[in-house]
């Protein structure tokens, strides 16, 4: 882990929504260290400043890939990047979804709009070895089908159920309408016996932490993504703290059996 941003070359920029991009990252020279699933870089746009971003692809040749929605003068100045462009990387930081855990047992991916970015390199690993799993399903919702990422891709995970819904939907929308949790109903999977990871608004993931632990699912078994406002990486600032955590050295990963009681503290 370096304290200096490296310089990463941009090398696919593809539009996900009206509002987020994601970039295909190389290093010009030195590579960072591995990154987990879950973890999350500091991503440098000279000129601007730096943003914690979760990697939503982990290449062989030490690239990454960042989807981004733009919400501030970095992220913006990010979402305008293009091929042939250099940012800057500092990583890898945070805790992982800890995948190993889930080996033998189904595993449900629940996300909520741009929640599936994060959650995408732990797709890619179980798609890669279905035999070290159980049953796979993919859960994504988002507030209009405009705001769902992935759309393409999602429909060539051929060995993992998946399941799309939207909040609002448009006049060539013929798929659920609902909140993402009415989709657990046709999920295939035994809740005595599985993994689960979340990632979305914190509305979404308390929703969706209580019904699967309400299911059966044992809350330790549960994997959320928390998001809240990090900006150091390193636990300094104060700014990500979430009762006794500080999601960006303590998360953004924990388990239900942690978040829960403090994503139900009203204005916590």
């Amino acid at each position: 882990m370096t304290a200096v941003p490296v310089p990463h070359l941009v090398v696919d920029r593809r539009r996900e929504t009206e509002e987020s991009v994601t970039l295909r990252l190389e290093p010009v020279a030195q590579a960072l260290a591995d990154f987990a699933p879950g973890q999350f870089a500091m991503v440098h746009c000279f000129g601007r400043g730096e943003i914690p971003l979760s990697v939503s692809s982990v290449q062989a040749t030490g690239g990454l890939a960042h989807t981004i929605r733009s919400v501030g003068a970095v992220s913006e100045g990010l979402c305008a990047a293009r091929a042939g462009d250099v940012v800057g990387l500092r990583g890898p930081y945070g805790t992982s979804w800890e995948l190993e855990r889930a080996r033998g047992r189904d595993v449900v991916v629940v996300a909520g709009g741009i929640g599936l970015a994060p959650l995408r390199p732990l797709i890619l690993r179980v798609l890669a070895e279905p035999e070290a799993f159980g049953r796979f399903s993919v859960l994504a919702g988002a507030r209009t089908p405009g705001g769902l990422i992935a759309r393409d891709e999602i429909g060539l995970w051929r060995t993992a159920y998946t399941g799309l819904t939207v909040d609002w939907p448009d006049a060539g929308w013929d798929g659920d309408v609902g909140v993402v949790t009415r989709l657990l109903d046709r999920a295939p999977f035994e809740p005595g016996d599985a993994c689960a990871f979340v990632c979305g608004p914190e509305p979404m993931i308390r929703a969706t932490g209580r019904d699967l632990a309400r299911r059966g699912v044992a809350p330790e078994r549960i994997r959320v993504s928390l998001e809240r406002n990090m900006r150091c990486a390193t636990g300094h600032c104060g700014h990500c703290q979430l009762g006794p955590l500080l999601v960006c050295r303590d998360g953004p990963v924990v388990g239900w059996d942690r978040a829960e009681p403090l994503l139900c503290v009203r204005e916590l």
